[in-house]
């Protein structure tokens, strides 16, 4: 299935500090390490959550949650992921977004709602600018348009541009079709701040299908000029696996494009979850993104869905998506390292630098047969010496864990909603939950929006830290050094 930049995050520099003036600051002189004071795991509970019942460790509670309203309130209705800029939270539905007021976060309020049905509406925002995928084949671009077969030339698929300046008023000023349309796409700054780049990840080519031909080994990127966003257009359509990538088998996916991709601009670095590869790119001409490293784990790994860096830009963290989302796999039958994160450290210098697997990481605690559950959306958390992230398991909740260690990542904190249903299968659960000014955001895709606060010793770095903007698919530097 599915620097204080204005734009940029609140960066502390430090110079030529004493050991002690860190520590009047509160900060650890060195990171932790395998030798140093191992991170407490979070408390695991034996006992399920019943439907809807609130699950969670102390370090982490609730603080509010918006339930889905009409048109989005129906169970095929699935909400999807989040983007942000300034007091507005953006959420993205398979009908369309809805638009969130955050400036109080304890009471987030829906300042507008947008019908656009289109499979699965992944979302970013920039400036006025938002973008939307429609990976469902259309009968045409606009908003009123019906379910068409891809095998129909006149078929459309692709991202979609609204103007936002009127958070009340949302404007659909440009659409751009794409090769098997927008699964997910990542927003790219250019060097020059002119312009911005989607990075457009699709799959699933079909010989019947005009717009979608195979192999498809391939990303699109389109280029949008962000004084003239009516002009953007695809510049590019690299191949990305020119020797046809993973073919499948032994319970590992057929690569045939990429699922998403994070970039870390400051570093001119990418990662790719393709399907059946985890891909590290290099990205300093934008048009024209290198693929310096490729991994493989046809042992666990079943489809590599999404990707985070570390602070530094030294680790990544692959997700599996196990069942595609839909299906029950925390706990004993499916194991720890099936539909689990995978932790690699990037070892080497430039075009030498190489994904070197590390561990798995699978939330401790076991759901019933009618939760889907597996890894899905997170970012990083901005701690100052440490790598600990927020990640979303559908109704397997919430993670928070630590992985400063790449060998023996541990869970911090947690929080879950039991079913959704104690009798039949629903897709519901977190399917993203991103750190955002101080708080976690969680798009559920039944529930609603859900707001939590995260209180823990090992993350008040966090706090420091301010955006005007953030999608968690361009992944900022947070501490500079």
């Amino acid at each position: 299935m599915f620097n204080l930049s204005p734009s940029g995050p609140r960066q502390l520099r430090i110079v030529g500090l004493a050991a002690s003036a860190l520590l009047v600051l509160g900060v650890a002189t060195a990171p932790p390490s395998s030798a140093a004071e191992p991170a407490a795991a979070a408390t695991t509970v034996d006992t399920i959550p019943g439907v809807d019942e609130i699950s969670s460790s102390p370090n982490l509670r609730q603080i509010a949650n918006v339930p889905k309203v009409g048109p989005f309130n129906t169970e095929a209705a699935l909400n999807s992921d989040l983007a942000f800029s300034g007091n507005y939270a953006f959420a993205g539905n398979y009908d369309g977004f809805v638009v969130f007021d955050i400036k109080n976060p304890r009471a987030p309020k829906v300042v507008s709602q947008v019908l656009c049905t289109g499979a699965q509406n992944d979302i970013t925002v920039h400036g006025d600018l938002l973008f939307l995928s429609t990976d469902s084949s259309r009968s045409d671009d606009s908003c009123a348009s019906t379910s068409q077969t891809a095998a129909n030339p006149a078929s459309w698929e692709g991202i979609k541009i609204f103007d936002i300046k009127d958070k009340k008023n949302p404007r659909y000023i440009k659409s751009v079709e794409t090769k098997c349309g927008s699964h997910t796409h990542t927003l790219v700054p250019s060097k020059d701040k002119k312009t911005v780049y989607l990075y457009v990840s699709s799959y699933s080519p079909n010989a019947s299908f005009p717009d979608c031909q195979p192999p498809h080994d391939l990303i699109s990127i389109v280029k949008v000029p962000v004084k003239k966003p009516t002009d953007a257009a695809v510049v590019a359509t690299p191949v990305l696996f020119p020797e046809g990538g993973n073919p499948g088998g032994n319970g590992s996916s057929s690569t045939t494009g990429c699922h998403d991709i994070t970039v870390f601009a400051e570093k001119d670095l990418a990662a790719g979850a393709c399907m059946g590869d985890g891909v590290l790119f290099d990205i300093k001409n934008r048009e024209a993104p290198r693929v310096i490293s490729s991994v493989r784990d046809t042992t666990n790994f079943s489809f590599w869905h999404s990707a985070t860096f570390n602070n530094e830009g030294t680790k990544v963290v692959f997700t599996d998506e196990l069942g595609g989302g839909g299906a029950p796999t925390c706990n004993p039958t499916i194991g720890a390292t099936r539909g689990a994160d995978g932790v690699y450290d990037i070892t080497g210098r430039g075009d030498a630098r190489t994904l070197v697997f590390r561990s798995y990481f699978k939330i401790p605690r076991t759901n019933t047969d009618f939760e889907n559950c597996v890894s899905h959306n997170g970012s990083l958390i901005p701690v100052l010496g440490r790598d600990i992230m927020v990640q979303a398991w559908y109704q397997g909740g919430i993670s928070v864990w630590d992985f400063t260690n790449s060998a023996q990542p541990k869970e911090i904190a947690y929080w879950e909603r039991g079913p959704v249903s104690d009798s039949r299968s629903v897709t519901g659960g977190s399917w993203s939950a991103y750190y955002y000014n101080g708080y976690i955001y969680s798009n559920d895709i039944q529930k609603g929006l859900d707001v939590l606060d995260l209180n823990d010793w090992r993350t008040w770095t966090a706090k420091l830290h301010s955006y005007k903007e953030f999608n968690p698919q361009t992944q900022p530097e947070y501490w500079s050094w």
